[in-house]
């Protein structure tokens, strides 16, 4: 999910633009993960504490920072060390923008959040790449192959299935496969670049926020993958600053 939103924001030239001045702006649901306990916490080292399951986040904080981000606040986003499982002193400043894009294997479980976005799109992506992806990006982190397949198979697929997965229904757009889905992502681009230039009318956006028809239909696979905010599992789009 996070490299179709780099990708996003790197083709609307978003990346060469000091942070202040961004009108784009990507949002991490990882970012709000709950401070663990010392049990938690041990939990977490050993691969047995369950990452992927909805009490793990930080839900209250998660909705009152993405409201302050709508109402064109100025907010402080929590970092989330990976490696240690913990949320730093530090955190990262997000700017009044235009537009958020909002992307995490949970976000549209909560209906509270869910209800939130003005768009909602879910990456469909094949099981075995969202385990390659998985492995690749645990081992940077410093965990060995036989505890990531082990949390895997314990606790991310089952909960993929019973939690993310059912979360589809509430997409207003599917997207086939990844981020190799070029059509995919030009056309969520424009759309967002339609969005900073104005050229998305009222009536327009409210029925994107749900008011009017929705779009459940997935994107031509004629370039395969996907392009909008989750890889492999589910990710949103968020027109922050413009209800």
């Amino acid at each position: 999910q996070s490299t179709v939103c780099e990708k996003i924001v790197e083709l609307l030239g978003q990346n060469a633009v000091e942070r202040r001045q961004r009108k784009v702006q990507i949002l991490s649901q990882d970012s709000f993960y709950k401070v663990l306990t010392a049990e938690q916490q041990a939990k977490a080292l050993r691969g047995q504490y369950n990452f992927d399951h909805p009490d793990a986040f930080d839900n209250d904080l998660m909705h009152t920072t993405l409201k302050n981000i709508v109402e064109g606040k100025t907010v402080e986003v929590p970092t989330y060390d990976f490696v240690t499982h913990s949320r730093l002193p530090e955190t990262t400043v997000v700017y009044p923008v235009d537009v958020v894009l909002f992307e995490g294997i949970l976000v549209f479980y909560n209906q509270d959040i869910r209800d939130m976005f003005h768009l909602r799109l879910f990456v469909d992506t094949d099981s075995d790449v969202r385990l390659s992806r998985r492995v690749l990006r645990d081992m940077k982190r410093g965990r060995d192959l036989e505890q990531i397949l082990t949390q895997y198979t314990t606790f991310v697929k089952p909960a993929f299935e019973e939690f993310c997965l059912p979360t589809k229904k509430y997409a207003d757009v599917i997207i086939p496969r990844g981020v190799d889905n070029m059509v995919a992502i030009n056309l969520i681009v424009q759309h967002i670049q339609d969005i900073l230039n104005g050229d998305i009318c009222k009536w327009q956006r409210g029925a994107m926020n749900g008011h009017g028809r929705t779009y459940k239909r997935p994107f031509p696979e004629q370039t395969e993958s996907s392009n909008v905010l989750a890889a492999g599992k589910r990710s949103h789009l968020e027109s922050s600053s413009r209800p």
